[in-house]
């Protein structure tokens, strides 16, 4: 399986769409992308994130370097490194597409109209391929596509393979874009051998430090330089080098033979030759200058060849100057040979894994590095501290091979391993190992085998867990006899809010995994600690302290569904339900034995709205013929409440208890009485009351009051009336257009006059507020001591609003300035339409109408205090709208209405 090393949370697509359009990638938006990426495991999702994100690149971040090889001569000089440095352009290629490869392929219709056989067609191949989103390339970098020939990618960038896909003819006319995720391999075919890598990254330098001491076992040879010191009688410095006679040239004492002698050797022999010729002086003897030895680095290494590196160097500073060794070389018997005889073996094991560089053998002048051929090999993964492919030396054992990974982890299962290799037969075959056993351990490994370390499950074996809403969750050492008020000691250990009386156990049968489910009252654990209350934890129990608040359904679901899961014809699940006036309705496990009073218990208990006489308990069972059955049985809840036994039914699976509501029972419901009010405020009212006995609670009006300006709302009809504004403003809309295009075929000159009339009317009822003011007549109300069909039987969330007493009229809407006036009795309707300065030429006169202060419309001439005229726009003289004049009198109406709400 691929997967990607990396712990990853769940990324929303929003983010996905958003980095793909700041990449300026060229997949398209679409609901199908969305699908797909949903489609998608979170590290597939973490990946793409990744590689669509600004500044990253699918290809290569860096180049690896190494040391140069000199054109001609297959030489390096000391010191160089190898290869060339990859240009700033080349590191940021794109990575071709290589075998196991995983893509992600996105279609789309190439063709604007196809006809419709051939749009079904490409729709369901386009759907087919999407379902198999992500494709693995195989072995040979091939794609197989669904009903395709494999189609070969390899070496390709993403550009390149969509255009390929594109020129195949069973894709059709199919637009098709390819994108690689970059999946690292995990499991065995993750593994990689180990100890390559050493060679991956070649440092700046390889030869050996030139001021570390000379060992004495050094062999001198020509180039080697002398540094020579003379005191006593005679003091003088020299720096001497031995030629290729083998001799270095000693002032006054001429030639010295020190050519093939070791360092030690030939110090010795210097000392000797001055302290004996030169009376009365000493000498003091070291390396300067090591020479420049050729050797050769042949077999299975990067870059085979001569190379010229420093006589102090060994085995592994050959490796490093020819680049490593390949992933098809031996790691562990690297062989130095010297005048055709093998004279030292190196074990790179011996270095990596136990530090030990014995086997590093000093190189001399025309010696051979010779990598053969990998050994045998083995593979292991699981839980060890180093998975990886590991090269064999002779017969080892899995102990051998478990001490190369690093040993065990903490979480490994030594008991549960496994070997799979190839038989005699050429079958696979699997062999179980327990490494807590002498013969698990010293199995002896074969070529290709691979051992798995098998993790220790992750269940708890003995223990309980604590959560939800306590001070300390977390696991608790089992023992025999725990019980749970030993785990919750007491109320101190709860957050406050918690449900005392309702904490939930789940429970696991060790034997076969089946889920069941218990709860317990806490206050009464604590109460009687020897009680059944308290009960008897074991391990891998889990318990869960509830909120008194509802919402338990986000914890309790994952249990109801493993108890769906686990049920069958046989075992009905175990599940029932509470609802109506609890405080936490809903459904929940059912326990062994659990009553009434428990699934009561479980729903948080009574509201204080809860009828509490009787409750009806509906029971679904299936009859001998196989039907399903449905009866009513009631539950006294008072009964139950005094403690009778029998009223505490029994619970079956599917059980449905209803609890209602106390008859005539609601919530405190007011009303809001402001202005010329007594005692104005907010009143809780009872059931049945009316606005006229309201009144008389607050005192009645003030003197100043005036109640035919009295403003009544109602918090419905406000919702109501807005809802039918909404209607209204969506028919006049498509009316709009209708006419427009009936206006433009005919030509009519007055159209756009008339349309423009009629946006700046859909903009107005577009932006009116519905008021939900109710009419009513006020001082008749009042007037009538009892109730009388006048009265209003008030509801909750009812506003009355009295204004002060009103000596204007109000003149609006076509005419030449919107105004008020003093009102005067003399004056009628045309009078103060007139002191407006007249009517527009866009006005309709014959249907001029009154709003009076309370809210009524009236055609009268006659005015009263408070009164609003409205003249309304002549609808005849534009294209018809049926019910443009019925909208502009509700536009003006409702800023009537709004006028007067809002006045105080």
């Amino acid at each position: 399986m691929r997967t990607v090393r990396t712990s990853v949370g769940r990324i929303g697509a929003v983010a996905f769409f958003f980095l793909l359009a700041v990449a300026g990638r060229t997949f398209a938006q679409t609901p199908e992308q969305l699908e797909i990426f949903r489609n998608l495991t979170p590290e597939q999702q973490q990946t793409v994130l990744q590689q669509m994100a600004p500044g990253t690149s699918s290809g290569p971040t860096s180049a690896a370097t190494s040391a140069t090889r000199k054109p001609g001569t297959g030489t390096v000089a000391e010191g160089e490194r190898r290869g060339t440095t990859l240009a700033e352009d080349e590191d940021t290629k794109p990575a071709a597409l290589k075998p196991q490869d995983s893509v992600l392929l996105q279609l789309e219709l190439g063709v604007k109209d196809p006809d419709p056989e051939q749009r079904a067609k490409a729709q369901d191949l386009i759907k087919l391929i999407r379902s198999r989103n992500p494709y693995e390339l195989d072995d040979n970098a091939r794609l197989n596509l669904p009903g395709m020939a494999p189609v070969a990618l390899g070496g390709l960038t993403e550009e390149q393979a969509s255009k390929r896909l594109g020129a195949e003819p069973a894709l059709g006319d199919l637009k098709l874009s390819v994108m690689r995720l970059p999946l690292l391999l995990t499991g065995t075919r993750g593994l990689k051998p180990f100890g390559y890598d050493l060679f991956d990254e070649i440092p700046s330098a390889f030869s050996p430090v030139t001021d570390a001491p000379v060992p004495a076992d050094y062999v001198i040879g020509t180039g080697d330089q002398f540094s020579v010191q003379l005191f006593g009688s005679q003091n003088h410095s020299y720096n001497l080098t031995v030629n290729r006679d083998g001799s270095i040239s000693f002032p006054e004492l001429g030639p010295i033979r020190v050519g093939g002698l070791t360092f030690s050797a030939a110090r010795r022999t210097i000392e000797s030759r001055v302290q004996s010729q030169m009376i009365g002086v000493q000498a003091n003897v070291a390396v300067g200058d090591a020479r420049t030895i050729r050797v050769f680095v042949l077999g299975e290494t990067k870059a085979p060849g001569s190379y010229a590196i420093s006589g102090l160097a060994t085995m592994t500073t050959a490796l490093f100057a020819s680049g490593g060794v390949k992933n098809i070389g031996s790691l562990r018997d690297i062989q130095l040979n010297r005048q055709g005889e093998v004279v030292r073996h190196l074990d790179l094991y011996d270095m990596l894994i136990r530090g030990d560089s014995s086997g590093d053998g000093k190189l001399l002048p025309g010696d051979v590095v010779f990598i053969p051929t990998v050994g045998a090999t083995v593979s292991i993964d699981g839980e060890v501290k180093r998975p990886a492919i590991y090269e064999l030396h002779g017969d080892s054992s899995v102990d051998e091979l478990i001490r190369m990974a690093g040993s065990l982890t903490a979480q490994a299962d030594a008991a549960h391993a496994s070997v799979t290799r190839i038989d005699e037969k050429g079958r696979r075959v699997v062999l179980d190992l327990n490494l807590r056993e002498t013969a698990g351990r010293n199995l002896v490994l074969r070529n290709g085998d691979v051992v798995h370390v098998a993790a220790l499950q992750p269940e708890l074996d003995s223990g309980v867990v604590l959560d939800g809403f306590v001070y300390r969750p977390g696991v608790f050492a089992w023992r025999p006899g725990l019980r749970l008020a030993d785990v919750i000691g007491s109320v101190d250990e709860l957050k406050p809010r918690a449900d005392q009386h309702y904490v939930l156990v789940r429970r696991q049968d060790a034997k076969d995994r089946r889920i069941s489910v218990l709860s317990a009252d806490l206050s009464a654990a604590w109460a009687t600690p020897g009680a059944a209350a308290n009960m008897v934890l074991e391990p891998r129990d889990r318990i869960t302290v509830f909120d008194l608040a509802p919402g338990r359904e986000r914890i309790i679901k994952p249990l109801l569904d493993d108890l769906r899961l686990q049920s069958d014809v046989n075992r009905p699940t175990e599940i029932v339900s509470v609802r109506g006036r609890v405080k936490a309705p809903g459904e929940y496990p059912l326990e062994p034995g659990m009553r009434v009073a428990d699934l009561l218990r479980a729903g948080g208990n009574l509201e204080a709205a809860a009828y509490g006489g009787t409750a009806e308990l509906t029971r679904y069972t299936i009859s001998a013929d196989g039907d399903r059955q449905t009866t009513l049985l009631t539950v006294d809840l008072a009964a139950l409440r005094r403690g009778d036994a029998g009223a505490n039914l029994e619970l079956q699976p599917y059980d449905y208890l209803l609890v209602q509501e106390t008859p005539d029972w609601t919530e405190q419901e007011t009303i809001t009485l402001r202005g010329e009010v007594r005692f104005p405020g907010s009143y809780p009212i009872r059931r049945g009351e009316t606005l006229h006995e309201v009144i008389n609670r607050a005192g009645g009006l003030t003197s100043r009051a005036f109640p035919e300006g009295g403003v009544f709302t109602r918090s419905d009809l406000k919702a109501l009336e807005q809802q039918q504004l909404d209607k209204l403003a969506e028919s006049m809309r498509a009316d709009l257009v209708s006419i427009s295009m009936q206006a433009a075929r005919a030509g009519q000159g007055n159209a756009g006059e008339a349309l423009l009339a009629g946006q700046s009317l859909l903009s107005q009822l577009q932006s009116a507020k519905a008021t939900g003011r109710f009419v009513i007549d006020l001082p008749k109300l009042l007037s009538n001591e009892a109730r009388s069909e006048q009265d209003v039987l008030v509801r909750n969330g009812d506003e009355l609003f009295v204004p002060k007493r009103r000596q204007e009229v109000t003149v609006i809407g076509e005419i030449q300035n919107s105004s008020s006036h003093l009102y005067q009795q003399k004056l009628g309707r045309s009078d103060y339409i007139e002191m407006s300065g007249g009517t527009t030429r866009r006005a309709d006169n014959g249907h001029i109408y009154v709003v009076r202060a309370d809210g009524r419309v009236a055609t009268q001439k006659e005015m009263q205090p408070g009164d609003t005229i409205v003249v309304p726009v002549d609808a005849e003289r534009m294209p018809r709208l049926p019910f443009w004049q019925a909208v502009t009198q509700i536009l003006y109406n409702v800023a009537v209405s709004v006028a007067a709400v809002n006045s105080f």
